[in-house]
């Protein structure tokens, strides 16, 4: 998310800019203290976002119009940032490997750094509102065609064509959706068990990897004929 304006500047010194940016962070910070205490999105209503954020409902409608616009805000924020740093967890390593271990790395760190963020999404992403659940889809397009350009760029799979390719990277990003609510649910101070399920992760990815360097589209092609695919 965002970060809001420092807070060891007076209120009364920031600008109208900065608190105009503190007042819309407070109310998303609200939303996501909200769902941390058991809440779905969509049985928050204004008033009680308002008043979780210290506000007047009227102070709500000069940042969003409707509690979706406000959660579409969550997704946005959220997205960009993750996608950042995968793109730079890519960039730092051409040897496949260690480019989806560090990957793995980076994106298990973000899901425990931004708890809230994440039950909003798991939660959101199959249920909820509508507009949030196109939005969620919206964004996983958006990694899984940054992920098949950054491949093409490092070379991953040269041959495959692009909606191939887009599928295999659909699949990655499928997986690590789903593995977030098992990151969540992890208790914490278990190293060992973090260290396994890390492991699983990158095992997970590494099959559709190894799977998608097999991948010849006129041989399953064939094959599911033959099946009755």
């Amino acid at each position: 998310m965002t970060t809001p304006p420092s807070t060891t500047k007076r209120v009364d010194t920031l600008t109208r800019s900065e608190r105009k940016d503190l007042t819309r962070a407070s109310l998303l910070q609200a939303a996501l203290d909200l769902i941390g205490e058991g809440r779905s999105f969509t049985s928050l209503g204004i008033r009680e976002i308002a008043r979780e954020a210290g506000m007047v409902p009227n102070a709500f409608y000069r940042h969003f119009r409707n509690t979706d616009e406000l959660g579409l805000a969550l997704v946005e924020e959220m997205g960009i940032t993750l996608r950042r740093l995968l793109r730079e967890a890519r960039q730092t390593s051409v040897a496949a490997n260690s480019m989806v271990r560090r990957s793995v790395q980076v994106y298990y760190e973000y899901v425990k750094q931004n708890r809230l963020q994440f039950l909003f999404i798991s939660s959101e992403r199959s249920g909820g509102s509508r507009i949030l659940r196109l939005a969620i889809r919206n964004d996983v397009t958006h990694f899984t065609n940054e992920m098949a350009q950054d491949f093409r760029r490092l070379g991953v799979y040269p041959d495959m064509p692009t909606s191939s390719l887009q599928m295999v990277c659909g699949l990655i990003v499928t997986t690590m959706l789903a593995a977030a609510p098992e990151i969540l649910d992890l208790p914490p101070d278990q190293p060992l068990l973090e260290a396994e399920m890390t492991e699983n992760f990158v095992q997970q990815l590494q099959v559709v990897l190894l799977g998608a360097a097999c991948w010849k589209e006129k041989a399953a092609r064939k094959i599911s004929s033959q099946i009755g695919l």
